[in-house]
């Protein structure tokens, strides 16, 4: 965590000190994060929102570092995304599993690509609604293997994510939400491989998160995500409780506290989670 902290502290200097030439498309606040798979969203949520603050005529970038330090595990993603005329989103991340307990690693990299079918968050009367795939390559294959996964090479996992700002709806404050349903046959999040003893159908999972933005930099929520068992190792869903703070458009970040339940038999995995997200142009 401390090497994390220097890297977050030194990419987050850099970021305000040299860039003057971020996109100014959205209202700040309403972009989102980056989440733990690259999507734009929220923690561990992909939304409708794409990343990057662009408009229908501009294109942004955005770099992503997240870690989630949790009791037998460690869980570190860098990302890069790119959006399009706020229609199109583009990422890439890698994953790295530290097993803390027993020692080594598990990287997975995973490409996303996501498309707005309609709306808009703040503006229009409906919500923003967005598709979108994560291509899933698990670099490290013998743990999955060992457990069971019926593939421990790659997955895909499609969803459709539909998400709402309210102007000044809870106290005054503006409200978010976002709901997404994801069509997936990955073990915590492809980590373990794919599919297994239990299942190795495609699974329709529930997804949400819900804030409010406390000022125009600062916002507090909570996130849910349903999860699929296929190896029969009683894996749970997610729940996360987050602040994050966005001094400018250029960058936010994000703390929470993440509860993952068990986790390859490890039960009652919960931890810190950090991400720092800075816009690029």
């Amino acid at each position: 965590m401390i090497r994390f902290l220097k890297w977050a502290a030194v990419a987050l200097i850099s970021i305000s000190s040299s860039n003057t030439f971020a996109a100014e498309g959205k209202l700040i606040g309403t972009a989102g994060l980056i989440q733990v798979e690259g999507s734009g969203g929220g923690g561990i949520v992909p939304w409708a929102t794409l990343a990057g603050y662009d408009s229908r005529d501009q294109i942004s970038a955005t770099s992503s570092a997240t870690q989630v330090d949790v009791d037998d595990y460690r869980l570190t993603m860098l990302s890069a995304s790119v959006s399009v005329y706020d229609r199109l989103e583009f990422s890439v991340a890698h994953q790295r599993f530290d097993l803390k307990s027993l020692g080594g690693d598990i990287k997975q990299k995973i490409f996303g690509i996501k498309y707005r079918l309609n709306g808009d968050v703040v503006f229009s009367e409906w919500p923003q609604i967005s598709v979108g795939m994560q291509h899933k390559q698990l670099e490290d294959k013998a743990i999955a293997n060992a457990l069971g996964a019926t593939s421990a090479s790659s997955g895909n996992d499609f969803y459709i994510a539909a998400t709402k700002v309210h102007l000044g709806a809870i106290g005054g404050f503006n409200a978010i939400w976002n709901l997404t349903a994801r069509a997936t046959k990955a073990n915590e999040m492809g980590l373990l491989g794919f599919g297994g003893i239990n299942n190795d159908d495609y699974e329709i999972m529930l997804e949400a998160s819900a804030g409010i933005l406390l000022s125009r930099h600062l916002a507090i929520g909570m996130e849910y995500r349903q999860k699929p068992d296929n190896l029969g190792l009683q894996e749970d869903d997610w729940v996360d409780y987050f602040v994050t703070y966005i001094p400018s458009k250029h960058f936010s970040l994000t703390l929470a506290w993440a509860e993952l339940g068990t986790i390859a038999g490890a039960q009652r995995q919960s931890g810190l989670y950090l991400s720092l997200n800075g816009q690029l142009w």
